[in-house]
């Protein structure tokens, strides 16, 4: 299959059993021409996962992804098949830290940052850099923006920052920071569509559901507490 070469943008989001991803064609508006997932990494039964506006283009096969890295070259196949590299621009990434709030360019200092940020969420970070390193080794001039799950809280009042630990680790960067950021500032950007400006402004409870959850506390459109800090390593059953 010759690879398509018409502007796209793909968004990636890799957790720590599955990499979900969307593809949109950049037209004067975005546009999803499809959506999938690699899931089960790691266990029994992977299944890769393509659906695309034509239900003739869906598909939905069993693979052998052992672990992140091979589940990363199984996509990254895919994507070498269908889409010219030099037409794509990717990324997401979960875990900002002290330093990175808003979407910017991924570079070579911002990788080596996110390498001393993976203890803060070993659950997800190092999957996250192993599909960001795949991706420049594979396509090195595709440009990779990270956008950060921590950015909707970055700017958390102190009191709602700190934990009940001695103020040394605070320099070491321990803090909460919370999570499920682009989630929030999606609800808050519909509930603006929705209900008005007046609401989105007012004080609001937000929650996010799913294999992993949170709530959040919002006003005047801001963050000012969330129900996470850190995610710690847990066990699989």
């Amino acid at each position: 299959m010759k690879p398509d070469n018409k502007p796209r943008i793909l968004t990636i989001n890799g957790g720590s059993s599955s990499i979900k991803f969307a593809v949109f064609e950049v037209d004067g508006s975005l546009e999803q021409m499809l959506h999938g997932e690699i899931e089960r990494i790691g266990l029994s039964g992977s299944t890769f996962k393509v659906k695309r506006l034509s239900d003739t283009d869906n598909f939905s096969k069993s693979v052998v992804a052992p672990d992140h890295s091979v589940a990363v070259g199984i996509l990254l196949d895919w994507i070498e098949e269908r889409f010219a590299s030099d037409a794509l621009t990717a990324i997401r990434v979960v875990h900002g830290g002290p330093k990175y709030s808003q979407p910017e360019r991924i570079t070579t200092e911002m990788i080596l940052e996110l390498h001393s940020l993976s203890a803060f969420d070993p659950e997800h970070m190092p999957e996250e850099i192993l599909l960001i390193e795949a991706f420049r080794r594979r396509f090195p001039d595709l440009p990779q923006i990270a956008c950060f799950d921590t950015d909707f809280h970055h700017d958390l009042p102190r009191v709602a920052k700190l934990l009940p630990i001695p103020r040394r680790y605070e320099a070491k960067g321990l803090r909460r920071y919370g999570f499920h950021g682009l989630s929030y500032s999606f609800l808050m950007e519909e509930l603006n569509r929705i209900e008005g400006v007046k609401a989105a402004q007012g004080r609001i409870i937000l929650a996010h559901l799913g294999s992993g959850a949170s709530l959040c506390a919002v006003r005047d459109g801001k963050s000012v507490d969330t129900s996470m800090s850190l995610r710690l390593q847990q066990e699989r059953p």
